[in-house]
């Protein structure tokens, strides 16, 4: 039941990782919520179970303005292809039409002046946005923990690391899922103008492994790989179906990692318990959590 006096909070990307987990934190919470599909069945099941779901293509700026009216805060994250240009600046134009009083994006970690592509597309994204003149919150997350139950898992009893020995910064998505939802159910009167930056603790490929091998109880080496091997890695993600212009970026990553014009990746600035007043949680934390899925994988040959 809509209740008018909350907020019509909309979550983009309502299906993936983050924007599943931002569902689930705003239920039951003093907004509205909405959600959105490019599913046109989707959309018509999600209603049926009473869920304020509207029919959104991002590729698709005509589907937007049915999708926004009435929205007070929008929640923006968009897919890693260079299409998120288009889409969030088109998305931004019908938000501003709208009405909407907040946008909260998912950004990345970087310095203001960073070259590196895919990380230069979120920052004009960001910058469209503040121009915009709608509120705004941005939020940086540094590594994503999953990254190493997804694309990094061990095999062979080996973790695998493309950076040599370089350090980055580590945060859970469920964590940049709970500061979202926190930002969207207070507001712009508390988190309007601010840069929440979300990166718990600093490791390396051998350190993971360390922390790997003391939770499974499994002796984890790590493997220290270079651009090399990386860029055989990307062609492999580009032959599976990933965006080639974003694969490409990721090479431009480990360039810099490696050659130290990204060692600001290693920092650790965790906002996480001025939000939400809470610990921020700790890799070991997450890895107790995916335990089984390691202890699996790292019995697998490569």
């Amino acid at each position: 039941m809509e209740n008018n006096q909350y907020p019509t909070v909309l979550v983009l990307g309502a299906s993936g990782t983050i924007g599943s987990q931002v569902v689930k934190d705003l239920e039951g919470k003093a907004v509205n919520l909405r959600i959105t599909s490019r599913k046109q069945q989707e959309v018509e099941q999600l209603t049926r179970e009473g869920k304020d779901c509207k029919y959104l293509d991002l590729d698709d700026p005509k589907t937007f303005a049915l999708a926004l009216a009435g929205v007070d805060r929008v929640f923006l994250l968009t897919g890693y292809t260079v299409a998120m240009l288009t889409q969030s600046k088109t998305l931004v134009d019908a938000a501003k039409k709208a009405g909407v009083s907040h946008i909260v994006h998912v950004g990345v970690f970087a310095e203001w002046d960073t070259t590196d592509a895919h990380f230069a597309w979120h920052q004009m994204i960001e910058k469209y946005i503040e121009a915009s003149g709608i509120a705004w919150t941005h939020l940086h997350p540094n590594m994503f923990m999953e990254a190493i139950t997804g694309a990094y898992l061990p095999k062979n009893f080996t973790y695998t690391t493309y950076w040599e020995d370089r350090r980055v910064g580590y945060i859970a998505s469920s964590d940049i899922a709970a500061v979202a939802a926190k930002v969207l159910v207070d507001g712009p009167q508390r988190h309007a103008g601010k840069d929440y930056w979300l990166s718990v603790e600093s490791h390396n490929g051998k350190e993971i492994a360390q922390l790997i091998s003391e939770v499974t109880g499994l002796e984890i080496k790590c493997e220290e790989k270079g651009l090399e091997e990386f860029k055989q890695l990307i062609e492999a993600w580009i032959a599976n179906g990933a965006d080639s212009w974003y694969a490409s970026a990721n090479i431009e990553f480990v360039s810099q990692m490696l050659d130290g014009r990204m060692s600001y990746m290693s920092m650790v600035q965790n906002d996480i318990p001025y939000i939400l007043g809470r610990p921020a949680k700790t890799v070991r934390e997450y890895l107790m959590e995916h335990k089984d899925v390691l202890i699996s994988s790292a019995n697998q040959k490569a």
